[in-house]
């Protein structure tokens, strides 16, 4: 093996060092500028700072310096702005520069012949250290984002990478690590999922973040047995003191019962804002049974009435408010998530035809729609054999309204219930094995299309996105059915675009790279779905071979005069561009949206302001006008 000298290892984090102040400074010239926002100047500093690091490994196998040149440089190493160490095989430390003095307090003196090991914060546990240990023996390299602890004792987040160095013979003889504070990078981020997941007005959970935390305490409710419940809380004649006070006014008095609802419920229980005056509880860990359970909600639901009937002081004002409340109990996931909040929104309008101020449970005799669920769910498993499913497409075009290509949405045409919407049945579907044949169904058919159009001029180059759910991409023979697929429609599958969701990226991150690099390799191009509703990390989205970013609807409903949505999406496309990605944004429906996203760098789009989804012989009659 051919040695790679301590020095060599300094001189190419040193150029690293250099390529990293650089970047720095031109983030630095466009904050001041204006061009970008400090929060988003940070995001974009994560990346740059992760991607460098990951060059400096690569440099440190591939470059030799004469021993004299090695010297000159390795004195300048060490003035870098990061902190760096070396420390011998058995990692005690045996330099350390002043960057890393300044970022964990420790001085040179205090820290050599020690182990790293002090600047353990106790976050990360034995086995995620046994893991990246296990990386650097077989790699010789490690890099990721840690937590520390500076010699105050605070608790810091840093980018950390770790290089090691070998003798001729291949021995380890050193290991270099160099450290990068992200302390402002992941306040950043930070304030980027707090605009995403919270309401700005009352600081509550928003509806993105209520639906997460219900679909985790149904799933709690499964493991325990234990019973929960979904509030649905209404005020009363809320229109009318924004009418005659004033939307200040009503705005006063929503933060104020937002204070009041998080004051009568208990530790682990949640309340979030709807919108408006809506607000919902949920409530977790009740009674194994029913009755007590419904008679503990019961109690809680009065607490809060009587709470929400206490006089507001408003400004100069005294107001008196009252709520009406829904309450819906589940137990584990015998309902979904959209049939709990129907029931619990019911049950809340039941309580204002009784008079309001008031509390009432969902009646079982409301259950109609619950047994239509129970019917489509055994239809659908006719639906593919009785040919009911049709593909609908929904053009994509370019800033000039050009169209480049669709999305193929599925459809169910119910010879009785007319067409159902996917909303209703993809759930169902998903909840069975039936999404995989579902699914391959879509697959076979989109690609059939595009054989077709790729036998006209017309339509030769246009691309084709399909949805793909968790649950198929995951068979450990998904790659294969679409190799298969693609040989037996002959298509050129660079024109066809896999979306893939947030939600996939939760679980067994590695395969689906695996997946998806040996589906890049046969052309295939991957779009991520609904970006910004998941919790997918900046480090994610380095390792995915991804091409696109897709804006959800919900971000780009409000951006006319929703502040933080603006923001957001902003900050999506940044750091999209940022990465090599383009982006496309759902929902467009008006020409103020386009306007905006055009102005930020957005270069395609998908909404009603362009097409809805329509049929194929819609679709291509629409292409013949353009």
């Amino acid at each position: 093996m051919r040695k790679i000298s301590l020095d060599i290892q300094l001189i190419a984090i040193f150029f690293g060092t250099v390529l990293l102040m650089s970047a720095y400074e031109l983030l630095k010239e466009l904050f001041f500028k204006g061009t970008l926002t400090l929060w988003e100047s940070h995001i974009i500093t994560v990346i740059v700072t992760a991607t460098i690091a990951t060059w400096i490994a690569l440099i440190v196998r591939q470059w030799a310096l004469s021993v004299n040149e090695q010297l000159r440089i390795a004195s300048v190493v060490f003035d870098s702005q990061e902190g760096m160490l070396v420390t011998d095989a058995n990692q005690r430390i045996l330099r350390v520069n002043r960057a890393f003095t300044k970022i964990t307090g420790y001085t040179s003196e205090e820290v050599l012949g020690e182990n790293p090991r002090i600047l353990s914060s106790g976050r990360q546990d034995a086995s995620f250290y046994a893991e990246m240990w296990r990386k650097i023996q077989r790699t010789d390299g490690w890099g990721g984002e840690i937590w520390n602890r500076r010699k105050s004792g605070e608790i810091y987040p840093e980018y950390l990478t770790i290089t090691a160095v070998r003798d001729a013979s291949g021995t380890i003889t050193n290991y270099v690590a160099t450290l990068t504070d992200i302390t402002l990078s992941q306040a950043a981020a930070e304030e980027v999922q707090y605009l995403a997941f919270y309401d700005q007005l009352t600081k509550l959970p928003n509806r993105r973040l209520l639906v997460d935390r219900l679909g985790q305490a149904l799933a709690a409710s499964a493991r325990s047995g234990r019973d929960g419940a979904v509030l649905f809380i209404d005020l009363d004649n809320f229109k009318v003191l924004n009418d005659t006070l004033g939307h200040d006014v009503g705005d006063l008095l929503l933060q104020k019962v937002a204070r009041r609802l998080e004051s009568c419920v208990r530790v682990g229980d949640t309340v979030a804002r709807l919108g408006g005056d809506e607000f919902v509880v949920v409530l977790e860990e009740l009674s194994t049974q029913h009755f007590e359970a419904a008679a503990q909600v019961e109690a809680i639901g009065e607490k809060i009435l009587a709470m929400l009937n206490e006089p507001y002081q408003l400004a100069s004002h005294t107001y008196n408010s009252t709520p009406s409340i829904g309450a819906a109990l589940f137990n584990n996931h015998k309902h979904s998530i959209e049939e709990l909040m129907k029931q619990a929104d019911i049950a809340m309008y039941q309580a204002k035809k009784s008079g309001r101020n008031a509390l009432r449970f969902f009646d079982p005799i409301m259950q109609d729609a619950i047994n239509v669920r129970v019917d489509i769910e055994r239809d659908l498993r006719n639906a593919l054999e009785l040919q009911q499913l049709q593909l609908y497409y929904q053009a994509q075009v370019d800033s000039a309204g050009r169209p480049l290509g669709a999305e193929a949405l599925i459809r169910w045409i119910h010879p009785e219930r007319g067409m159902i919407s996917p909303l209703s049945f993809i759930p169902l579907a998903e909840e069975s094995d039936l999404i995989l044949s579902i699914g391959q169904w879509v697959l076979e058919a989109a690609c059939a299309q595009l054989n077709l159009w790729q036998q006209s001029a017309l339509t030769s180059a246009l691309t084709l996105s399909v949805n793909v759910s968790a649950k198929q991409f995951r068979r450990v023979d998904f790659v294969a059915q679409m190799q298969s697929i693609v040989t037996r429609y002959h298509i050129n599958p660079m024109l066809l675009k896999l979306e893939l969701t947030e939600s996939m990226l939760v679980d067994n991150i590695d395969n689906i790279v695996v997946s998806m690099n040996a589906l890049k390799e046969l052309g295939i191009k991957f779009e991520l779905d609904d970006f910004g509703t998941g919790y997918s990390s900046l480090q994610y989205l380095k390792i995915l071979p991804l091409d696109k970013l897709k804006i959800d609807r919900s971000f780009v409903r409000d951006i006319a005069n929703d502040s933080s949505d603006r923001a957001i999406v902003l900050t999506i496309i940044t750091m999209a561009h940022s990465l090599g990605l383009s982006v496309i944004a759902e929902g467009v429906e008006t020409k103020e949206q386009l306007q905006f996203l055009m102005h930020k760098g957005c270069e395609h789009f998908q909404g009603y302001l362009f097409s809805k989804p329509v049929p194929i012989e819609q679709f291509e009659a629409m292409l013949k006008q353009e």
